[in-house]
């Protein structure tokens, strides 16, 4: 395709080798053409809402067939400005909302050109404890890990809940961890563009002083390069923990080594990297007392098992009601295969539970709901 040819001899590799990496020419290296497929590849199959220009990912490829080769002289040149991102609030499970950033298309396919190069340079110096948004790590590979503390006798633990996280990281502390391993100061000046691009509520712009807004594709990765110092100082320190994106928890022996460990680190996170615990949902507690990951654990018969929290089962009696709600406008075809869309999904993740009685139990209360709530089929 024409839209983002360049010579040749520029592709991922050639750059690795003859730049290492993070070098001056790192946006050569993100805007290769092998790359930037991928890239496009990947915002398309992740859909998503546009942005505030309503840019669909389907019209994506025509726009960049006409203005492909003016926007890559813009990135080449350190000229390019991407658009505020579009304000959109979503519910907690547990109360309160939170803040999504929605890129254009546009912005959101050079953001994760930009990421699958970064990832690149920084995975491999990341912690083994953290599992969140990096290649080959899971949610469930993390609650495994807790367990196997659980099993070696760490059985108190500080779980700390970071206020705001994303609305909250310092821009300037930031670029200076990327400027370690970037060279390029096309590439970092692009960075903060999208830092500080703004965000766009009921048609006027805010500017963005400090976070990362969540909902673009270099989200995840900037959030693990912000808390990779956490994890490097919590190893210093010798302690066992489990991290995914900024829920975090630490094992300890016993609850008055954990509580010494609460109080420095919540310095650590306040003095050093200026950011703020949440004390109300951070403790020091029992591992079976608290949710990490929509998942808890227990004791059944001398064996420490995986269960899912009971806050966990809550939602899923409440989604499972609004699916089979008789008043939904739906045929009864449609709605069980919305249902079963949804179970699989549900189900592919927390079948890592080893507690498998709840599993029985919550069919049996679905095939009852649907044989009571939902009308018969015409002729049934």
């Amino acid at each position: 395709m024409v839209i983002m040819q360049q010579p040749p001899e520029m592709t991922v590799a050639y750059l690795f080798t003859e730049h290492l990496a993070g070098g001056p020419r790192l946006m050569e290296m993100i805007l290769e053409r092998g790359n930037m497929f991928t890239a496009i590849k990947r915002v398309r199959g992740n859909k998503g809402a546009p942005g505030i220009d309503n840019m669909t990912v389907d019209q994506l490829p025509g726009y960049l067939k006409r203005h492909w080769l003016k926007i890559r002289e813009d990135l080449l040149n350190g000229n390019y400005k991407p658009l505020p991102v579009k304000r959109k609030e979503i519910s907690k499970p547990d109360g309160g909302v939170r803040l999504l950033g929605i890129p254009t298309v546009l912005d959101r396919l050079i953001q994760q050109a930009i990421a699958q190069v970064l990832q690149q340079i920084w995975d491999p110096t990341f912690s083994n404890s953290s599992f969140g948004f990096r290649p080959g790590r899971s949610q469930r590979q993390a609650i495994r890990r807790a367990k196997s503390y659980l099993l070696s006798g760490y059985k108190h633990i500080v779980d700390m809940d970071l206020s705001k996280f994303f609305d909250r990281v310092n821009h300037d502390r930031l670029l200076s961890q990327l400027a370690t391993k970037i060279e390029d100061k096309r590439v970092l000046k692009l960075i903060r563009r999208y830092l500080t691009a703004g965000i766009m509520i009921d048609g006027l712009v805010s500017p963005s002083l400090e976070g990362t807004p969540q909902g673009g594709p270099l989200s995840p990765l900037l959030s693990n390069i912000v808390l990779d110092e956490l994890d490097k100082e919590l190893e210093l320190r010798g302690l066992n923990f489990v991290r995914y994106a900024d829920d975090f928890v630490i094992y300890l022996k016993s609850r008055k080594a954990a509580e010494r460990v609460m109080e420095s680190i919540t310095k650590f996170i306040t003095n050093k990297l200026k950011l703020k615990v949440n004390e109300e949902k951070s403790a020091v507690s029992r591992p079976w007392l608290r949710k990490f990951l929509g998942f808890t654990f227990i004791s059944m018969c001398g064996q420490t098992k995986i269960r899912i929290h009971k806050k966990t089962i809550k939602r899923f009696k409440e989604r499972i009601r609004e699916l089979t709600d008789r008043n939904c406008g739906k045929s009864m075809g449609q709605i069980v295969f919305k249902l079963n869309q949804y179970l699989r999904g549900w189900w592919n993740y927390y079948r890592l539970s080893e507690t498998r009685n709840i599993f029985k139990s919550l069919n049996g209360w679905i095939i009852r709901r649907l044989r009571c709530k939902i009308p018969k089929s015409e002729g049934g």
